[in-house]
């Protein structure tokens, strides 16, 4: 559950901490005073979309941090190499910037906000007034007949068919032209191929041409220097070289060798010295004849890397790369110079792909439809125990709208219908129910939904729009309900369901300083008494409305008592 929560300058809240209880915890206040805020913080330390005008006037950041007590091993602490804190301890932090950036942490460790939402969404879920909209939207509603399902699996499962029929649909597609543009894509292809094809193409050529050109550039320097190292060691007509001055020497030596160790010594380094002198003149004379290049071969050399470079331009950044493009021309080319026989092949296979799809469809349709049927039960039992036992409630399923019967979903559509009176006909939710229904459905689907995940924390926030008398008993009756195995935090305006909290908040806005502020404080029996008192009277609290609220509390008490029993 959500332990903590800790708020620094977030719109006019300067500083709060909230230490929420497990089970339900109510925040009541004057319109403006700051509720929605407290929710909003809730939102973006669970990495929800958070807009940096959250930051209070005056300051450079905002920081929320939230503490979560009791997180088992969920799935994220894997996925992304984490561990909770012994004792199942978890600590989440935002930062929002001015400039827009975010900070996140997760027991202190550096996250992104996508991480941080991913997370968030297993540990807290938030309930807004805008919910009932999606409920209106009948695009929505197989989204959530398939999360009470559970059939994420098989519409995986179905959505790999699909998307393999509508692979060969679309090759199929772009092999049906007429045919002046299968002439212009001919010509093109043909084109293209006969380019590729005359530049002879070979891996690696260019490296190799770029590499000679550099030597063919620096020929005369090199043929120079050659020269000038092969005329210091070999001499001409007119000098004598290294080599032959060296042999002099040597043969100096020679005619006293056996007389002297230590002129020995001398006579066989001069040998080697006269030898290694001798094979790099060899090897001068040599290497001033390879960098003699026939006339012209520069200019082909920067024409041949010309035509490559303007190819590259068009067909890839290397060899390889034009090379596989002009394989894939000509399997193209094949394809549409053959696309009658292609396309036979390919009607084959994609009838081996529908009835595949279909298969897998099916088998998803009829899990949904199980599914329909039981959440059909379960919002008929939640709506009776929200005082509305006279309400049908019907999943309605109806084939897709499409050639082969399938779209990206499946093989259904689907809508939610209701009657809301005896003797009344089914009919779309939008065309039907009030607010105060709307908002009720809403939560009985919910708490459905909520059944078959492992969040924690429930947030509802003024959900309870429309709902009045004993409509809205019925509703703090279903959330003290639902407080039982669920921590559930309640942003609402009705004193029914305020009195109904095990934990109440009072959200308050004032000055100081010239700037306005809010704070969150939790009411003890007496202020809360009187907070109620104000929920139900306004401004002009009686003694009497004093005392029915007292006695609002007293029977809250005994029917969260009565659960416990």
């Amino acid at each position: 559950m959500l332990s903590v929560l800790h708020i620094e300058n977030i719109a006019v809240i300067e500083s709060a901490d909230i230490t929420f209880g497990g089970g339900f915890n109510a925040l009541t206040g004057e319109t403006g005073a700051g509720k929605s805020i407290v929710v909003d913080a809730m939102g973006a330390v669970t990495g929800e979309r958070a807009s940096r005008d959250l930051i209070r006037t005056g300051a450079k950041s905002a920081l929320v941090t939230g503490a979560f007590s009791g997180v088992g091993a969920l799935p994220w602490f894997a996925e992304n190499g984490l561990e909770p804190d012994e004792g199942g301890e978890v600590l989440l932090q935002r930062q929002i910037m001015a400039d827009g950036k975010n900070l996140c942490r997760v027991n202190g460790l550096p996250v992104t906000v996508t991480q941080l939402r991913a997370l968030g969404r297993q540990l807290l879920n938030i309930h807004g007034q805008h919910d009932g909209q999606q409920l209106l939207d009948e695009g929505c509603h197989l989204g959530y007949l398939d999360r009470f399902g559970g059939t994420g699996g098989l519409l995986e499962n179905y959505r790999e068919a699909y998307g393999a029929l509508r692979a060969l649909e679309q090759r199929m597609a772009s092999l049906r032209m007429d045919e002046a543009e299968k002439a212009r894509k001919v010509d093109s292809l043909q084109f293209q191929i006969g380019e590729l094809e005359r530049a002879g193409l070979v891996p690696g050529e260019e490296e190799e041409l770029l590499s000679r050109r550099e030597l063919l550039r620096s020929a005369a320097d090199l043929a120079q220097a050659a020269e000038e190292a092969h005329y210091a060691l070999s001499g001409d007509d007119d000098s004598v070289g290294a080599v032959a001055l060296l042999m002099e020497a040597e043969e100096a030596l020679g005619r006293v060798s056996g007389v002297s160790p230590e002129l020995d010594e001398l006579y066989q380094r001069l040998t080697e010295c006269r030898c290694l002198a001798q094979d790099a003149a060899d090897s001068a004379r040599g290497a001033r004849g390879s960098f003699d290049f026939e006339p012209g071969e520069l200019d082909q050399l920067e024409g041949r890397l010309d035509r490559l470079y303007r190819l590259k331009k068009k067909y890839g950044s290397s060899e390889e790369e034009m090379l596989d493009y002009l394989d894939l021309c000509r399997r193209e080319l094949d394809e549409i110079q053959f696309a009658d026989d292609t396309l036979l092949r390919l009607e084959q296979e994609r009838a081996e792909a529908l009835t595949e799809a279909k298969a897998r469809a099916g088998a998803l349709s009829a899990e949904r439809k199980r599914a329909g049927e039981a959440l059909q039960r379960r919002i008929q039992t939640e709506l009776a125990q929200l005082d509305m036992p006279k309400v049908r409630f019907q999943v309605a399923f109806a084939p897709v709208e499409s050639e082969t019967g399938l779209d990206d979903a499946g093989m259904d559509t689907v809508r939610f219908l209701m009657s809301a009176n005896v003797g009344e006909d089914l009919k779309p939710i939008q065309k039907i129910a009030s607010g105060g229904e709307l908002a009720r459905i809403m939560l009985a689907l919910k708490n459905v939904l909520a059944e078959n995940d492992d969040v924690g924390t429930l947030v509802f926030d003024e959900v309870d729009t429309g709902v009045s008398g004993r409509a809205a008993q019925k509703v703090a009756e279903k959330l003290a309900q639902v407080a039982r195995h669920k921590q559930v935090l309640c942003v609402t305006h009705l004193p029914q369901l305020a009195a109904m909290a095990d934990v109440h908040f009072s959200v308050e806005k004032g000055e100081k300083n010239g700037r306005t502020f809010t704070a969150v404080e939790v009411l003890d029996r007496a202020r809360r008494q009187a907070e109620l008192a104000r929920l139900t009277a306004g401004d002009h609290v009686t003694r009497a409305a004093l005392d029915s609220a007292g006695e609002l509390l007293d029977g809250a008490a005994e029917y969260r008592r009565s659960l416990a029993n």
